[in-house]
């Protein structure tokens, strides 16, 4: 069950309420990202939600590839994340986070982010990507906060240090950049990232969003039209699913293993994810 108190629609109404109307069943995404710390408003919680999201629900785009459409209206996204344990690309995971951090009682904000595109020097179209911008209760600090883009920072980041912050492995930058910020990642050997662009504009989700997300399920230009992924953060580093191949990258260490055909995807995607997609 969705709602833990009844919500009421006026007349005409759309069928997705605004997302700071509806409560949410905190017990039950609880239990989805196997989180029993701390529940309350500050950058302990948020560090440890944030890492618990990360390990337990994929980032996933192969809804797709079969071509389900993806809508990202406050009930979709919870049946699909939460009731049927699957996984989702960015606009699904951040905007279901945001939601829960809205429930606890932190300040969230949903950025414009902007891919980088390593190929011609440049950044995506607006929207390209949902990140947030979190405020814990009685702090100054403002947090990028991020479970929707695949394998990047684990813990929020200072947007207002210029700092390169360590995590594990590997270390992150904000550098101001164009009146906004772009995030780099730094590799244990010194090779850089540079991820994606952002400014601190508030914006409105899902409705700014809608359209880039229809524009990422049906483009040839959009990458998840090209391939299919799926890929979790584990204790010690990362599993992912691809086209052809099963990729574990345990402490810096990074196996490939070649993929012989569809039956053995499906069954790696039980094993190592908890779902199939082929009985919906």
């Amino acid at each position: 069950m969705l709602p833990t108190r009844s919500v009421y629609f006026s007349p005409g109404a759309s069928r997705a309420p605004s997302y700071n109307r509806l409560a949410m069943n905190l017990p039950a995404y609880f239990e989805r990202i196997r989180y029993s710390g701390p529940v309350k408003p500050d950058v302990e919680t948020l560090r440890g939600l944030q890492l618990a999201h990360l390990l337990c629900i994929p980032f996933e785009n192969l809804d797709i590839g079969l071509k389900r459409p993806i809508r990202i209206d406050q009930m979709s996204i919870w049946e699909k994340l939460i009731q049927e344990k699957r996984g989702g690309f960015c606009y699904e995971l951040n905007g279901l986070f945001a939601w829960l951090l809205k429930q606890i009682g932190y300040d969230v904000t949903y950025l414009n982010a902007r891919d980088y595109h390593e190929d011609d020097n440049t950044f995506g179209i607006d929207f390209d990507h949902l990140a947030l911008m979190v405020s814990a209760r009685g702090e100054s600090i403002r947090w990028l906060v991020d479970v929707g883009w695949g394998d990047t920072f684990t813990q929020p980041l200072d947007i207002d240090s210029e700092k390169w912050q360590q995590q594990g492995l590997r270390a992150y930058r904000l550098e101001p950049f164009n009146a906004g910020y772009q995030l780099w990642q730094r590799d244990l050997d010194g090779q850089l990232e540079r991820q994606y662009y952002f400014d601190l504009t508030p914006h409105q989700f899902p409705a700014e969003y809608e359209a880039t997300c229809v524009y990422h399920q049906t483009s040839p230009q959009s990458v998840f039209t090209q391939k299919r992924i799926i890929s979790r953060l584990t204790e010690n580093g990362r599993v992912s699913l691809g086209n052809i191949h099963l990729i574990i990258t345990t402490n810096g260490q990074r196996q490939e293993t070649p993929i012989q055909n569809e039956a053995e995807f499906h069954d790696l995607l039980k094993k190592h994810f908890g779902f199939d997609i082929q009985t919906k």
